[in-house]
């Protein structure tokens, strides 16, 4: 095979897999401007639909070490494909649902056919492309699809549900996935011989990183403490097994460096804070100022172009300030645009109360978690890279479905939310951002 055509087939590969995890990326906010009316079909409150966003993440976080253990062991294009089938028919399925509960069930399996996809097309485009700088430039394309896929998701969102239906956010999802999974064969290699694994898989370990982060959930939007206290129960026993299995998910010991530590916890409130954003404001803009679904999607475009514009320079923030500096900077921004959003009143106006803090959020995200990210991989080597970005995902992912439990059950309840409602879980929300950025900033300078 000459050069050219090997590059047009890789090409075509990245652009393939770059694909799904595009329709990954979208059904991660593709939901929050179609809440409202998923929420009139069904007659679900704030509590209950808040299942619809998390349901999908947390699963997805919870069984995303797991899937890249599988890919190793299995094969990747297997792997591949098997997620995308598991994401496509869960789609059909949410789209497809006659109630509630089996959307949030379809919702679980998209969560676990992400877990299997993302790691094996990760994996797929480091053998598509071996040279050092082919992948850097590889995977930068592929996660700057992915980034985009959350911008066009809450903008697609508010069109599909004013002019067709809310079903057809999912709906969307089959034709695309059916062409991803008819190409596949014929673009990437089949994967090659494998040996039977040595030692057992941490299933106990990838069964406790669900059910105690989902138990978790369930208890704070109930209002149960036994149910709590079972989930942290649970997630404890998570430790222990990690602890004792020779073949952990997450070895203990990672966690005594101190910069990748502090970053993954820091990492829990800044994805709560932009979860609780989306779903809460997207609430506001249609419950309290009226705006339709559509307009609801177009709100977002200021909030879209400040996060990209964030993402784009934040390479430079970090070269002249320093990757610990520039997490600060992020944190501050956050914690300053969830302040604005806290004073949110009864009656508001989207340009003077929502517009000015969604942007203090969206710049600080963008800035925040790719200077959390880089320093979530400090130091790390060829053994433990991957391990350091799956947990990197996997906190990301888990940190932000249980901050939007806590901010949705402890401060809004299962009833409608009011203006005082909105008040206080963006006010609390701003607290554990400006607390962490306290926590950084003091162990920043230990460091020193």
């Amino acid at each position: 095979m000459n050069t050219h055509v090997r590059d047009h087939r890789r090409a075509l590969s990245l652009a393939l897999l770059s694909l799904l995890q595009f329709l990954i990326a979208v059904d991660v906010t593709v939901v929050n401007v179609a809440l409202p009316a998923i929420g009139a079909r069904f007659d679900a409150g704030p509590a209950a639909l808040s299942w619809v966003v998390t349901g999908y993440t947390l699963v997805g976080g919870g069984l995303l070490l797991l899937g890249g253990r599988l890919t190793d062991l299995l094969g990747r294009r297997r792997m591949f494909l098997l997620g995308a089938a598991l994401f496509a028919l869960a789609s059909l399925a949410a789209g497809l649902a006659p109630n509630l509960e089996t959307l949030v069930a379809a919702r679980f399996v998209q969560g676990a056919g992400e877990a299997l996809a993302s790691p094996a097309a990760m994996s797929l485009i480091a053998l598509l492309y071996p040279e050092p700088a082919e992948r850097a430039k590889a995977l930068g394309v592929w996660g700057a699809i992915s980034a985009s896929g959350l911008v066009v998701g809450v903008l697609m969102s508010g069109a599909v549900v004013q002019f067709l239906d809310w079903r057809w956010i999912f709906g969307v999802n089959v034709p695309l996935t059916a062409a991803v999974l008819a190409l596949t064969p014929l673009l990437v290699r089949p994967d090659g011989p494998r040996a039977l694994p040595s030692g057992r898989l941490d299933l106990p370990g990838a069964a406790l990183l669900v059910a105690g982060p989902l138990t978790l959930v369930h208890g704070v939007l109930r209002g149960s403490v036994a149910a709590v206290l079972v989930g942290a129960a649970l997630l404890a026993a998570f430790v222990l097994v990690e602890a004792r299995t020779p073949r952990p998910l997450v070895p203990l010991s990672f966690f005594t460096h101190r910069a990748r530590a502090v970053a993954n916890a820091a990492t829990v409130p800044l994805s709560a804070g932009l979860s609780g954003t989306f779903f809460l404001a997207t609430l506001y803009l249609q419950d309290v100022i009226g705006l339709t679904p559509l307009q609801a999607g177009l709100a977002y475009l200021p909030f879209c172009g400040a996060l990209l514009a964030a993402i784009a320079v934040v390479a430079r923030l970090i070269a002249a300030l320093g990757t610990t500096n520039t997490a600060l900077l992020g944190l501050l921004l956050t914690a300053a645009g969830l302040g604005w959003l806290a004073r949110l009143p009864a009656h508001g106006d989207l340009w003077t109360d929502v517009v000015p803090g969604m942007l203090g959020v969206a710049a600080g995200m963008g800035i925040g978690l790719v200077a959390l990210q880089n320093a979530a991989l400090t130091g790390v080597t060829e053994d433990d890279a991957g391990t350091a970005a799956g947990v990197q995902r996997c906190v990301d992912q888990l940190g932000g479905s249980l901050g939007l439990a806590v901010l949705v059950g402890m401060a809004l309840g299962g009833g409608d939310p009011q203006g005082a409602g909105f008040r206080a879980a963006f006010g609390w929300a701003a607290l554990g951002v400006l607390g962490t950025a306290v926590g950084v900033a003091v162990s920043g300078r230990r460091r020193r």
